[in-house]
């Protein structure tokens, strides 16, 4: 039985690729920044699969080289899933740009040390489509990549998810040749949560359920179903053409009153917005909601992309939108965190 270390494993797409990977025969190690969290991990695994899961958890920082080491032991593949994604825009871009690079290289110095055959990174459709202005390309595809240095056109975490994405590749192509490496590059991430500990990406819907917008910004995103999240990284790691590629992980675009619509008619009982906020006023609501802040060099945007490898090279075709968009609502209300 093969062997598989997630990081992050206490994440929203970390717990749905544990379970997956254990439905799959692997054995599945994870890391979390205190091994106080494995109880409730297991927990959490537990009830939303509905029969016991136990792995085990090896303590081991971004920020730090302890653990990554005992972490990587003995294991045959590495999906490195952790990387800072905060609710709120930080003081200092840096907060997110160290951990995220320094601590992808951490991961992949561990995994060639111990001999570890094939790394998954996360990254993110952040990594390619920002940072463009209007010389965007009409549809983004696995060759762009995002320009971290147009502070314009880029929030912390895009120039977080560039920069750390990057420097993996430049270490499996120099110092760490013979490190097979394989990227997933999701946007934004919905699909069922397993606890009332809600991810960033799930604002998307958790925002409306609660009222906390008059209206919707104008504001797009592609969506991507937790679960072919967490397939596309078994996938990159169990397939021979997916070595040394990167994988847009996407389905439908849809602009936030869309996404506001599958709501209403999903949950009509529910008071969820209407309409579409003009941009000025966004920017003045973001002064008080500050997960606002974190898009405003969203809006008015509409970046399309393709995800032709997802299904060609994966084999993946992705949940609808509007089916993410459901089962997020309807875990997110089941689990009171609404």
């Amino acid at each position: 039985m093969a062997k598989v270390l997630v990081t992050g494993a206490t994440g929203f797409i970390a717990s749905h690729l544990i379970l997956q990977l254990i439905e799959r025969g692997y054995e599945v190690r994870g890391t979390a920044r205190s091994t106080d969290k494995a109880a409730r991990l297991n927990q959490i695994l537990s009830d939303y699969a509905g029969k016991p899961v136990a792995i085990e958890i090896v303590a081991a920082d971004l920020n730090k080289d302890e653990g990554w080491a005992e972490a990587v032991k003995g294991v045959d593949f590495v999906q490195h899933v952790a990387s800072p994604f905060p609710t709120d825009a930080p003081k200092s871009a840096d907060e997110l740009i160290i951990p995220a690079r320094d601590g992808a290289l951490r991961v992949l110095r561990a995994a060639k040390a111990e001999g570890v055959k094939r790394v998954v990174m996360t990254s993110s459709m952040a990594a390619i489509g920002y940072g463009w202005g209007e010389k965007r390309p009409e549809t983004l595809t696995e060759v762009h990549w995002s320009n971290a240095d147009n502070l314009k056109d880029n929030t912390a975490y895009a120039r977080s998810k560039t920069i750390a994405e990057k420097a993996a590749w430049d270490y499996v192509n120099g110092e760490g040749a013979g490190l097979e490496l394989s990227v997933i590059n999701p946007v934004a991430v919905l699909g069922p949560a397993m606890s009332a500990d809600v991810s960033s990406s799930l604002q998307l819907v958790s925002q409306p359920l609660e009222g906390k917008l008059p209206a919707f910004p104008k504001l797009s995103f592609g969506v991507i179903d937790v679960r072919d999240v967490a397939r596309a990284h078994i996938e990159a790691m169990e397939r021979p053409e997916a070595v040394g590629e990167r994988f847009i992980c996407g389905g439908d675009v849809l602009w936030m009153d869309e996404m506001g619509e599958v709501l209403r008619k999903a949950f009509p009982d529910q008071k969820i917005p209407k309409g579409t906020l003009p941009n000025w006023l966004v920017r003045l609501f973001a002064q008080i909601n500050p997960p606002l802040k974190q898009v405003l060099p969203e809006l008015g945007k509409k970046r399309a992309y393709s995800n032709k490898k997802l299904k060609t090279v994966l084999g993946i075709d992705p949940i609808p939108a509007d089916e993410a968009i459901i089962a997020s609502a309807k875990s997110l209300i089941e689990l009171d965190a609404v």
